[in-house]
């Protein structure tokens, strides 16, 4: 499967900066894999994820690992689809989320950064809300929609905040 994780240093400086944001949070984790991220957030006390990867067998081993923790479907649930349409069937729904996270393949980073910009233009994000977006290090991204707050370096790749 081609899956990249997200550096685990890397996801705990961001979860620190994220703080006290994530306890209680409705967190969308777009490109999930094997669910690393998300299942970061409910260990920090989210409320609630929405997993969303397109690749079957990556959605089967996030199942799995949700099940190996006893994770309910109360407090996680799996989108096996494209996360752009997964954005607009959220948002369709009515859903919203304190928190967004994009860990798109390297290569289709601006495509992360085009679903967390539609995202936020449908209202699937609370106000106030953030966007995070994991991309390479050197990926030079123009404001937009949303607006860069932060940046977290992690070697060959970063998270950038956006609110």
């Amino acid at each position: 499967m081609p899956l990249r994780p997200t550096p685990d240093a890397l996801r705990e400086r961001a979860f620190a900066v994220l703080g006290d944001e994530v306890e209680g949070a409705s967190f969308l984790d777009l490109y999930a894999g094997t669910g690393a991220v998300g299942l970061e957030a409910l260990s920090r006390g989210a409320e609630q994820v929405v997993f969303v990867e397109r690749h079957r067998g990556a959605a089967r081993l996030l199942e799995a690992n949700l099940g190996s923790l006893g994770v309910g479907r109360d407090r996680a649930r799996i989108l096996v689809q494209p996360a752009l349409a997964a954005v607009r069937r959220l948002a369709a729904r009515g859903a919203r989320f304190g928190i967004a996270w994009a860990d798109p393949p390297f290569e289709a980073w601006e495509e992360g950064l085009r679903v967390l910009q539609e995202a936020a233009r449908l209202g699937l994000l609370e106000v106030g809300g953030l966007a995070c977006l994991e991309c390479p290090d050197r990926a030079a991204i123009e404001p937009g929609e949303l607006e860069p707050v932060r940046e977290l370096p992690g070697g060959a790749s970063r998270v950038v905040l956006f609110r």
